[in-house]
């Protein structure tokens, strides 16, 4: 079977833009670089994290903040990426772990997926909607913070084991009722 080279290259380029776009977006929350983590983002693009709804740097500011008064580092660590492509959009399920060593120096361990919808626009990809579904912590002995955090992303996003997840979504969307949402923790 023949393939185009350009085409092949393109493909090849975009997953390599996409799963950069990822790692430069926990590396930023990670280091609280704002400009890192916003660079994962299209300026318009909305975010639903359960807790919040809304822009990325209306959500930067509430979770660096969150994390500059709880936390004394993070660590966010991708695992599994799949990613279809179509065209100048593109689709992606990213698992999650994340460490934290708290203020008081606990830790706690959580996990989940972003669930993304990239578009590449003027050449440049970059997230346009993104989803985080929570579903699991196993932080040792408990964490109220944490705990309060995953039940309400499994409140708000629930998980599923089949086509209904929100996985499967096309395209993927905040319901307008939801957008700007915030919950104090």
């Amino acid at each position: 079977m023949a393939t185009d080279p350009a085409a092949t290259l393109d493909f090849v380029k975009s997953r390599i833009d996409i799963l950069d776009c990822v790692n430069r977006y926990t590396r930023g929350m990670d280091r609280l670089d704002r400009d890192s983590a916003l660079s994962a983002f299209h300026a318009d693009a909305q975010l639903e994290y359960g807790v919040f709804v809304g822009s990325p740097a209306e959500f930067f500011d509430y979770f660096a903040e969150l994390h500059r008064h709880h936390h004394k580092s993070t660590n966010h660590n991708i695992c599994n990426h799949v990613c279809e492509l179509d065209g100048d959009t593109a689709h992606t399920e990213t698992y999650f772990a994340v460490a934290n060593i708290g203020a008081s120096g606990d830790f706690a361990l959580a996990g989940g997926r972003y669930v993304d919808r990239f578009e590449r626009r003027d050449g440049r990809w970059a997230i346009a909607t993104r989803v985080c579904v929570g579903e699991w912590d196993a932080t040792p002995g408990g964490n109220p913070m944490a705990e309060t955090m995953i039940a309400k992303f499994r409140e708000i996003v629930p998980i599923a084991r089949d086509s209904s997840d929100v996985s499967y979504q096309r395209p993927l969307a905040i319901p307008a009722e939801r957008l700007g949402m915030r919950m104090t923790v």
